[in-house]
């Protein structure tokens, strides 16, 4: 793609905990850690708020580390990286769709980001003969940017590919005459 090309639309999400459950995993850990109060007194009665709580707040925020990209031509699911040229469709999931694409007959080679508290996904079909992958699930708040996000990184990606394609066939054709 050249310079003067517009890069097509990024999309960048992050797929953090909603209040109401970090809500309830520090009231959960709060009460474990009365409970152990209760039954240790003495000096080590505040140990349990002291390891429970900061324990519990690193949990939570382990759990909605997931971060969600598309730039630079790849798609970006925290650690994995998926070139857009290998991506044949893209289909925006709602809750039910998600559920059937996950459910009893569901692919064991798919790869699969899933957080249950959000309720959208993208199914992200593939067309890479090397990779015996079928296809991605991916949780998602904004599935419908997110496809077409991706689906315009594969156009430009794809677009990319032929001109760089038809520059080299014309370069050859012209060294050698």
């Amino acid at each position: 793609m050249s310079p003067s090309s517009p890069s097509p639309a990024a999309h960048s999400e992050r797929l953090g905990l909603p209040w109401w459950l970090w809500l309830f995993g520090l009231a959960v850990a709060a009460l474990l850690a009365a409970e152990i109060w209760m039954g240790a007194p003495g000096m080590r009665a505040w140990l349990p708020f002291a390891v429970l709580l900061p324990a519990t707040v690193a949990g939570l925020a382990w759990l909605g580390r997931i971060r969600i990209a598309v730039a630079d031509g790849e798609l970006r699911v925290d650690d994995a990286r998926l070139p857009a040229r290998f991506v044949a469709d893209v289909i925006p999931l709602d809750a039910a769709g998600r559920r059937e694409v996950l459910g009893v007959g569901s692919d064991p080679l798919a790869f699969v980001v899933q957080r249950p508290w959000v309720p959208g996904a993208v199914q992200v079909v593939l067309d890479d003969p090397a990779d015996p992958t079928p296809f991605w699930v991916v949780s998602s708040r904004r599935p419908v940017e997110l496809t077409d996000s991706l689906l315009a990184a594969r156009d430009a990606a794809r677009a990319g590919a032929t001109a760089g394609t038809d520059t080299g066939s014309r370069t050859g054709a012209t060294g050698t005459a």
